[in-house]
């Protein structure tokens, strides 16, 4: 994937990821019967498998529904009404199939969707063989995390191979991110996280706001954390194809403890001091 391109893809993700961080997630249950999702024709509408996953859409619904799926996560926007159809959701490490039941109407729920397995100490004992196939670790798990990370992000997912012991992980964290890198104009904001423990990568998207050029250099970094690489090493300036990077953090604790706390925001009229 192009710079060009892959900015502009990560402006759309970015926004999908954080335009519904006020809202509760309402909580499916996966026992074998398939999962009734509603969708409201216009607006998105976020699936938490927490695995990485396939989906299967009929051809039916080609021209009607837009699916997108990264990170343990399926976004899913409806551009007509449609009665309901099924959809696949296949766990690309252990095949599990997962069955969604998908309509459309113009009113519909717009909260995210997260999928709790019911028996997910049956299912691990399953996946142990497969588990056997995946690729081991090759390098100490900072680097070994970083470059799945990028994989993740940049390369096709078909060329992306599972990872032993490496899991994807919700975030929660604020949209954006002000305290990490307050020397240069630049907005971050948290895009996606994995695990292997104890050590978790945070992917964040670093975009300049400036007319310059911006040179990227760790040591302008604030936080707890023991690696840090960019994926470029300079950011063009506001407005161009170059304007845009991302960050990869590798932290041991958690990821509340991670950042420096954001300032709180004065209210407007508020008052200072005594």
């Amino acid at each position: 994937m192009s710079r060009v391109s892959f900015g502009r893809w990560l402006g759309w993700v970015s926004l999908l990821l954080f335009s519904v961080g006020t809202q509760a997630d309402e909580l499916m249950t996966w026992e074998r019967i398939p999962l009734s999702i509603s969708l409201n024709v216009g607006q998105e509408r976020i699936i938490f498998a927490d695995r990485n996953v396939r989906v299967g859409l009929p051809p039916s619904l080609s021209d009607k529904l837009r699916v997108q799926s990264a990170g343990g996560a399926v976004y899913l926007k409806a551009n007509n009404t449609f009665p309901s159809t099924r959809l696949h959701l296949q766990d690309s490490e252990n095949g599990e199939i997962i069955l969604l039941d998908i309509t459309a109407a113009k009113t519909g729920p717009t909260e995210p969707v997260r999928i709790i397995y019911s028996d997910e100490k049956h299912a691990a004992s399953k996946e142990e063989p497969q588990r056997q196939r995946k690729t081991e670790l090759s390098a100490p798990v900072p680097v070994a995390l970083t470059r799945y990370a990028a994989q993740q992000l940049y390369a096709p997912l078909r060329t992306v191979e599972p990872v032993a012991g490496i899991q994807p992980v919700n975030l929660h964290l604020p949209p954006s991110i002000t305290t990490l890198y307050p020397s240069e104009p630049i907005a971050i904001t948290p895009l996606s996280g994995w695990r292997s423990h104890p050590h978790t990568v945070i992917a964040l998207k670093l975009r300049n706001t400036a007319k310059r050029t911006i040179p990227l250099d760790p040591r302008g970094l604030q936080g707890q954390f023991v690696a840090a690489t960019f994926q470029h090493r300079w950011l063009g300036e506001t407005g161009s194809p170059e304007d845009t990077t991302v960050l990869y953090l590798v932290t041991k604790v958690p990821l509340d403890n991670t950042f420096i706390p954001e300032p709180a925001s004065v209210k407007p009229g508020g008052r200072h001091g005594g």
